[in-house]
Parts: C-alpha cells; sequence; structure tokens
C-alpha cells in the first residue's frame, strides 16, 4: 500500500505544480513520460519554499522556513515525509542521488529572501546559483538519466538556462518585488531612476545567458529536449517582450505572454522538433 502513499504524493506536486504555474506544467507535460513525475516534485518543493519567503505575510517566515528545511533534510534521511510535497521530493532526490550541497545553496538563497532587500555583486550571483541554477541542475539529474558524465558536460548549460530564466523573472516581476516586497535584486540598479542603458545593460547579460543555454539545449537527451526547448523559447520571448517596453515603463504592469502566444511557441517548436532542427 506504500504505492498509494507515492502516488499521492506525486500527484501533490503535480497539482501545485499546474496550480502556480502553467507555462511550466505545460512544459513539463512535453518532456517525456519516465521525466514528468521527477520534475513535478523537484518543483513542488521549490514552489512550497517560494511561497513561504514570498508569500506568507502573516506569519512567522523564518520559523516556516527554518521548520521546512529541517523537514526536507529529515525527509531525505528517513526516506519518508507525512508532507507529500516533501516526500514526493526525497523520492527523486534518493532515486537521482541529487546533490545535497544544492538543496543547501537553494535554502540559503530562500533566507537571503527573509534578510536582504538589496545585492551587491557576489550576493546578487549567489542568489541567483542557489535559487535559479541549482533547480536548473536538480532537473538535470533527471535529464541525464544517471549518466553522470552527461550531466557534468552540461551543468555549465544548465545554469545558464535556469540564470536567464531567473533574470528575465526579476524584470518581469519588478512591480510586486520592488514595490511591495522592498526587493532590488540588480546590483546597483536604482528603479527610481531605472535607465534605458541600465536596461541595456541587464538585458546583455541575460542574452548572453540565452545564448549560452541554447548550445546545452542541442545536446539534451532526446527525452528532455522538446520540453526545455519550449521554455527556453517561452522565455525568450517574454523576454522579447520586455526589452521592447521602455525602461520608464517596467514598473507599470506585470508583463505577460498571452496564451495565443504560448499556443504558437509549442506549435513552431513542434515543428522545429519533427524536423529535427533543434
Amino acid at each position: 500500500m506504500i504505492q498509494l502513499f507515492h502516488d499521492v504524493s506525486f500527484e501533490c506536486s503535480k497539482f501545485t505544480t499546474h496550480k502556480y504555474s502553467t507555462s511550466f506544467g505545460s512544459a513539463i507535460r512535453l518532456l517525456h513520460k519516465d521525466l514528468q513525475t521527477p520534475v513535478y516534485n523537484i518543483y513542488g518543493f521549490v514552489r512550497f519554499a517560494d511561497e513561504i519567503v514570498d508569500t506568507f505575510h502573516e506569519y512567522n517566515k523564518e520559523q516556516l522556513i527554518s521548520e521546512f528545511k529541517n523537514e526536507t533534510y529529515k525527509a531525505i534521511e528517513r526516506k519518508i515525509s507525512l508532507n507529500p510535497i516533501l516526500h514526493s521530493f526525497q523520492i527523486t532526490v534518493n532515486e537521482y542521488k541529487i546533490d545535497i550541497k544544492l538543496i543547501d545553496a537553494f535554502f540559503k538563497s530562500m533566507e537571503y529572501d527573509l534578510q536582504k532587500n538589496t545585492y551587491d555583486t557576489t550576493c546578487y550571483k549567489d542568489y541567483i546559483y542557489g535559487s535559479a541554477e541549482v533547480v536548473g541542475l536538480m532537473c538535470l539529474n533527471i535529464f541525464c538519466e544517471k549518466d553522470r558524465l552527461k550531466y557534468e558536460k552540461l551543468m555549465p548549460y544548465a545554469q545558464s538556462l535556469s540564470a536567464a530564466f531567473q533574470k528575465v523573472n526579476f524584470l518581469r516581476d519588478v512591480k510586486s518585488d520592488y514595490q511591495q516586497l522592498e526587493r532590488t535584486y540588480f546590483p546597483e540598479v536604482d528603479f527610481r531612476n531605472f535607465t534605458a542603458a541600465c536596461k541595456k545593460n541587464i538585458e546583455a547579460e541575460i542574452m548572453a545567458d540565452f545564448a549560452k543555454a541554447y548550445e546545452g539545449i542541442t545536446q539534451l537527451p532526446l527525452k528532455a529536449r522538446f520540453g526545455v526547448y519550449v521554455a527556453y523559447r517561452y522565455y525568450l520571448s517574454l523576454f522579447k517582450k520586455i526589452k521592447r517596453t521602455q525602461a520608464e515603463k517596467i514598473l507599470d504592469h506585470r508583463i505577460r505572454i498571452p496564451n495565443y502566444s504560448k499556443a504558437l511557441i509549442v506549435m513552431r517548436a513542434g515543428v522545429k522538433n519533427q524536423l529535427n532542427l533543434i
């Protein structure tokens, strides 16, 4: 009967993913079936931690993230948790032998969100590594299906893709991060005086990440390539829309990609995939 508990836990992580992110949920559906459940398990875990630091303003966030962190490590060690999100995550961590140091770095970045409102260059790089790059590396463990040599070869590309996604998120979410949470992630950036030149510098950094990431996508195992490519195209489309937005308008609203555009991205990516052009 333990399999029933496993299945219920997996469904909780899948449900969490689709409720919180239709875009990532859709991209995960495009991965090979063998890869979907463990990726959902990672996203569910990451989403819950992120909710603690970003949303639970009426509660003791420090206590909640500390307890969640401790329960995560207990779940991994015991290979069971009564929290279905942590249970599904520990199964994936143990099955794919995900390095505990990646989880350490992730929680370090989550704790940064409770302690810091502005970032210098060092903390900015640390934060992006822990909040985004390690998540990409966890997923890469799954994509490579325990092929350690392939994993090590693709690591830098996975980090670049994850960093690009996170930096695009920073620009997309400036309104809520800056005005509501009083956070500024980009070093030496004052959003009260956000100039076109400053925006271009950030965009150049993101474009370099995207360029490097694409090299890695073309080398991914076939089971993962199409789903990751669609996520890449979605974020690249979002990035291009942000680039077209004037610097002084960034704080006006959260920039989005409409559903019909997302559907076109999937359709075009599907054609490229059929023609072996990815």
